[in-house]
């Protein structure tokens, strides 16, 4: 089916979208240009939405807003938000009543006409879905990069060949209750995340589950050898499934040898591909993506130009990224650290004991691993946000901790935590902003607050 069809084939239907950020915009541009008859729920204000709200209502759209949104929300189909989860309970009784309840990412994966390879995972998306898109770009593929990164593909889903790949990144809540499933599907790993949205640990695993268990017994699933719980989903799959490891060989699949030298088996034939000294990005989280890039595109990527990507692959905005050197400290943003695994990955990078910005919104997920690695990694600590106190209590909690080392320093303001970490800094520190919160609390999102770290440390003189 093309979009054209499918957009005919809602005509007649009452079409509800629940949310008007920018990821379902296109979406109810594409219903309202169709002559869908469109429904949009939004806690935002008109005056919020702008010149949106103003085309559209007078194009017919029946806007729903304010704080009581959702009260009658119905519709024959009804689009979520990737955040509005199915167990909402203003959900659940409109399923009761009838409605269909679909997204634009599900919708997408239905009508793409080539093959999706997609990546979810709790820690590592990002920058293993843009490795899997810079090796099929490297191969001389057309590549259409969307998800939970870039922007949403419905809208450009005509303009795609078959020869084409679409390369996903896919969070827990677009998967959540998603009925179909990629051509090749990469769990990075799972641990504890989203529990303030997600009803428990359990809910969030099945929903990370979602991107393989509709695959046909073609597809592939590129699974973390590593991490017991993705591991454990090979014993659910349908499809063909290949490992990556850093810990033992992983066959079929891609591992690290004790050498520190990248190697794979597909077919029974065992290739070196690289050393992982050799890479640009830093870090041991940092092989793990590779490798697991190299399982998804192995057979469709050469091996010269997976080494040539490795090679030159710089990393991804607001992951260790490497904002300036000022009279001899470095400053790195990491604000995509939302949770305490991300954070410790990124301490293990660096050999001599940093200097770290920490704490945000809280998520629900415990901080008590993260104390052993601060007491190993920082020599200070500047705590600011919701979760300040709960990332002390797991520092002072460590075995390794004495009173003052490291020296913790809670401030409220988070420029002035930057400013204060800056201005104790002497040459030859790291000052780190990697938070293991999420941006909630303060920002929009992780890219805003990695944006304002930056701005301030670009301002400094």
């Amino acid at each position: 089916m093309t979009l054209k069809e499918y957009l005919a084939s809602l005509r007649g239907k009452r079409v509800a979208v629940v949310g008007a950020g920018l990821s379902n915009r296109p979406l109810i541009a594409l219903l309202a240009e169709a002559g869908v008859e469109t429904a949009v729920y939004d806690k935002s204000a008109p005056d919020a939405l702008g010149e949106f709200y103003d085309r559209y209502s007078a194009m017919g759209v029946a806007f729903h807003l304010g704080e009581n949104y959702l009260e009658g929300l119905t519709g024959d189909v009804i689009f979520r938000t990737p955040s509005f989860l199915p167990f909402r309970p203003e959900l659940a009784a409109a399923v009761k009543a009838g409605a269909v309840v679909t997204s634009e990412m599900e919708v997408f994966m239905a009508l793409c006409p080539c093959p999706i390879v997609a990546v979810t995972g709790s820690d590592g998306k990002t920058t293993t879905t843009t490795l899997i898109s810079e090796l099929l770009k490297a191969a001389g593929r057309k590549v259409w990069l969307g998800g939970n990164i870039g922007h949403p593909l419905l809208a450009e889903v005509d303009q795609m060949s078959p020869a084409d790949v679409a390369v996903l990144e896919l969070s827990s809540f677009q998967l959540h209750s998603m009925r179909c499933s990629p051509d090749v599907a990469v769990i990075t790993n799972i641990a504890p995340n989203h529990l303030d949205i997600h009803k428990d640990y359990q809910d969030y695993i099945d929903a990370k589950k979602q991107i393989f268990l509709h695959q046909r017994q073609n597809a592939r699933l590129v699974l973390n050898r590593d991490n017991a719980v993705t591991a454990a989903c090979a014993g659910e799959a349908n499809s063909f499934v290949c490992w990556f490891s850093r810990r033992e060989q992983a066959s079929p699949g891609v591992w690290l040898r004790p050498d520190g030298v990248i190697c794979a088996c597909f077919g029974g034939e065992e290739r070196e591909v690289l050393p992982a000294a050799e890479m640009k990005i830093p870090g041991m989280h940092n092989v793990e993506n590779m490798m697991a890039a190299f399982a998804a595109v192995w057979g469709m990527v050469p091996v010269d130009a997976m080494r040539q990507v490795a090679r030159s692959f710089l990393g991804v905005a607001h992951r260790l990224e490497t904002v300036r050197v000022l009279r001899g400290v470095t400053y790195i943003n990491d604000s995509i650290a939302s949770s305490p695994d991300r954070t410790r990955a990124g301490l293990a990078c660096f050999r001599e004991k940093v200097i770290l910005i920490a704490g945000g919104k809280d998520k629900g997920v415990p901080f008590d691993s993260l104390g052993p690695a601060v007491c190993e990694h920082v020599k200070r600590l500047y705590l600011t946000g919701l979760t300040a106190e709960k990332i002390r209590e797991a520092v002072e909690s460590a075995p390794a901790y004495r009173t003052g080392v490291p020296e913790i320093i809670t401030m409220d303001d988070f420029d002035a935590a930057v400013k204060a970490a800056a201005a104790g800094a002497e040459p030859g520190d790291t000052v780190l902003l990697s938070p293991a919160s999420t941006s909630f609390d303060r920002f929009k999102n992780f890219a805003e607050r990695g944006d304002r770290f930056r701005r301030l440390i670009e301002e400094m003189e």
